[in-house]
Formats: C-alpha cells, sequence, structure tokens
C-alpha cells in the first residue's frame, strides 16, 4: 500500500479562499496537484476529451460546476458562469418547476453519453431545493460548456440526495444519504421515483452502476464497504467488501474495477485506529477483492478526500472541508 504524508504550509488570502500560496501547488516529493478549485467533492471524466467535470462547494448552497484539463491542469469554471441561457425541456422534466432562481450547491455527478459532442450532465444539487440538475453538456468547442434544462425534484421524505448514476433507458440512481438508515432510489422518465427494493442500510453515499443496468455498486459509509447490490432480480442479492474507511464516492476504473475513495475521521469504536483524511482503494467488482492504493494524512491544503479517478498513471482525489485542489497520486 502507497502511502503518502504532506506538510506544505498553505496561506489563504484574506480576500478570497480561491487564493492560495505557489507553495500549495509545488510538488512534495511524488505527490502534485491541480489547483484553481475550491472543495472540489466530485470528479467525473468526460469521455474521449483531455476534460473532467468537477462540483465545487463554497457554502452548503451555493458553488461552482468546474471544467479542468488532465493535459495542462488548467481549470475554468462553466456554470455558473459562461452557461449558455437555460432551455427547459417540459416533456422529459414536466415535473420540474424551472430553473433555480437562487443557484445550488453541486454535489454528486453522471453522465449520459450523447451523440455529436453532446452529453447529459446530471449534478445533484443542494440549496433553496433538494433536485438533480441537468444539462446539456456540449464538448465540440474548445471548452465544455453547459446549458440547463432541467431538474428531477428528490422524492418526498429523503433527506440528501448525494451521489447518482445514470442506468440505461434514461433512468437514473440515487443515495439517499441517511446515517440513521438510507436507501436507493430510482427515476424513470415516464414514471418517477420508485424505491430500490433492498437497498435499505446505514449512510449509503456513492455509486455507479454496471453497464447492462444488472448491478449497483454504492459506498457504505457507515459500513466502511463497498456493497454490490443487485437490480431487478429476485430475491435481491447483495454482498460486501470491507475496505476499512468509510466510503464516500466509486468510480470506474480503466481495467473494469472500481475505484473507491473515501477517509477515516474517527474510530468506529473504543479501539484506537489510525485516522486518514484520504484513502482509495480498487475493488474487482466480481470476486470483491481489495486492493490498497493510497493512504493520505492531509494538510492546511488537502482536508478530507471524496473521491478519485484514473487520469492515466495517477490517481486523482478531490476534496472538501477546505481542500483547495485536486491532489495527485502516482499508481
Amino acid at each position: 500500500m502507497s502511502r503518502y504524508i504532506l506538510c506544505l504550509p498553505v496561506f489563504l488570502s484574506l480576500f478570497s479562499i480561491n487564493a492560495f500560496s505557489a507553495e500549495a501547488c509545488t510538488p512534495d516529493g511524488e505527490v502534485k496537484f491541480v489547483c484553481g478549485t475550491t472543495n472540489p467533492e466530485d470528479l467525473y471524466p468526460i469521455p474521449n476529451t483531455p476534460w473532467l467535470i468537477a462540483s465545487g462547494r463554497v457554502s452548503d448552497v451555493d458553488g461552482p460546476i468546474y471544467a479542468v484539463n488532465i493535459r495542462d491542469y488548467s481549470t475554468r469554471i462553466i456554470f455558473p458562469e459562461g452557461a449558455s441561457a437555460p432551455a427547459h425541456d417540459r416533456v422529459t422534466y414536466r415535473d420540474c418547476p424551472g430553473p433555480n432562481p437562487s443557484g445550488f450547491q453541486p454535489h454528486g455527478l453522471t453522465l449520459q453519453e450523447g451523440d455529436a459532442g453532446v452529453h447529459t450532465l446530471y449534478v445533484v444539487g443542494h440549496g433553496e431545493r433538494e433536485a438533480i440538475e441537468v444539462f446539456n453538456l456540449d464538448v465540440r468547442g474548445r471548452v465544455p460548456s453547459l446549458q440547463w434544462i432541467g431538474c428531477i425534484v428528490a422524492p418526498e421524505g429523503t433527506r440528501r440526495i448525494n451521489s447518482i448514476s445514470a442506468l440505461p433507458n434514461g433512468a437514473i440512481a440515487a443515495t439517499n444519504f441517511d446515517t440513521a438508515g438510507g436507501e436507493l432510489w430510482e427515476w424513470h422518465p415516464t414514471s418517477g421515483w420508485t424505491e430500490v427494493p433492498g437497498s435499505q442500510m446505514p449512510g449509503p453515499n456513492g455509486l455507479v452502476s454496471s453497464a447492462d443496468g444488472n448491478w449497483l455498486y454504492i459506498g457504505g459509509w457507515s459500513d466502511r464497504a463497498l456493497i454490490r447490490l443487485s437490480r431487478g432480480r429476485v430475491p435481491v442479492q447483495i454482498d460486501s467488501a470491507a475496505v476499512g474507511f468509510n466510503v464516500d464516492n466509486v468510480r470506474w476504473a480503466a481495467d473494469g474495477k472500481l475505484v473507491v475513495a473515501g477517509h477515516v475521521t474517527r474510530c468506529a469504536d473504543a479501539s484506537p485506529c489510525e485516522l486518514a483524511v484520504a484513502r482509495v482503494a480498487k475493488v474487482d467488482p466480481d470476486t470483491l477483492e481489495v486492493q490498497q492504493l493510497v493512504d493520505y494524512k492531509g494538510n492546511d491544503f488537502f482536508k478530507l478526500g471524496t473521491v478519485a479517478i484514473e487520469v492515466g498513471d495517477e490517481i486523482w482525489v478531490g476534496g472538501i472541508r477546505g481542500s483547495l485542489g485536486i491532489a495527485r497520486f502516482p499508481q
């Protein structure tokens, strides 16, 4: 297991949390950074482009959506700044009341690939309303651009929609993060929301699905495990792989395995344990075999890891709670 401990001084501007010292972006040994984002909680690569999408968090009700270039490490805000005028798809998203005039704090991300360089980007939004905000993501230009086209208001009674995954036939799966007892939901364009059978668990967090939609892979934050749940099968099949940390987000790797990211911010019981700002592991979706990749103790620049993706021969980790960039770890 690779282990990275970083202790760089970070000097924040009194005028902006986005201003940080040159030292903060200077490589420290093997660990490097992509700077220019504020609390990049989730990361999602755009297929067949040098770009990824990052959801930023300025407050509980506000934040930008970034485009990050994996080649030159530049970052750009593409929402709300730079976005095209809204074009509400009132057929698909007929229950959506319209664009959110007060803005929202972007959270979980998923993408449905489209044709001719225009995809559908789904973004969990918190603030005045709890909803999945939906965008056309156009990658035909020099920089990706967004156009709001609708929203999917969260199911009534859910505490906090966290992660989402695009399913076949335009459906969306979502986790309701509640450590006292959460569950998964599915949204279909024609029938709306239904609860996923057998999905009740404490603290369901990250989420991805298999390409055929037959399996859901859930970040079990409370269980400190990756959880595999069958979809459309009777009886429901559920398995888990203990990873040793609170799982936040889950992403697919190029080799068909799952990249699982999270943290250890407190010990699970009275026994002593080793805390970690960011932990990353790979899990085989078939055998549930676990391979530990990153154990990172953090610093004043990077406070709490939430998501990890493969970028070439590196692992990129996003974070929150005052994390002012994306950490890059060699594999």
